[in-house]
């Protein structure tokens, strides 16, 4: 009898990744992982209100920005920078030698990114919503 596929609720995969991930990377990258991914999130308050957050994802040795979001009003204030310098903070504990973040090439995302030190590691192109990514580096140690 073939497998039945088909779309997962929310939430209904975890246990199963949980329980089989590790030896899907071990077979992935043909060695022993010792995979201990986390996550991070990061909040910045103004004036007792929520301004920004930023998500931040590790895994062997590597920082990913996941997202950071700044309120309009409240952007070119450094509270985006201030998102990515507590997460790197965090990434260096970790002794996490460099942080990613993939963002619309040539876009305002990437000009914030540069001026926060990041560098483009590659372009990926048609890559999401047929637009071409950029993969932004940024060396910790």
């Amino acid at each position: 009898m073939p497998a039945e596929i088909g779309r997962a609720a929310p939430g209904s995969v975890d246990a199963f990744f949980k329980t089989n991930e590790r030896e899907a990377l071990k077979t992935l990258y043909d060695f022993s992982v010792i995979w201990h991914e986390q996550s991070y999130d990061f909040s910045a308050t103004d004036d007792g209100e929520q301004a920004g957050a930023a998500t931040i994802r590790i895994a062997a040795s590597l920082a990913h920005v996941e997202r950071v979001v700044v309120l309009p009003a409240k952007r070119r204030n450094g509270i985006g920078r201030g998102l990515l310098e507590a997460a790197a903070d965090v990434a260096n504990y970790y002794n996490c030698h460099k942080m990613t973040a993939l963002v619309p090439n040539e876009s305002a995302a990437q000009r914030f990114l540069e001026a926060c030190g990041y560098k483009v590691e590659a372009v990926l192109p048609q890559h999401t919503f047929k637009l071409d990514v950029a993969v932004m580096r940024k060396f910790l140690l």
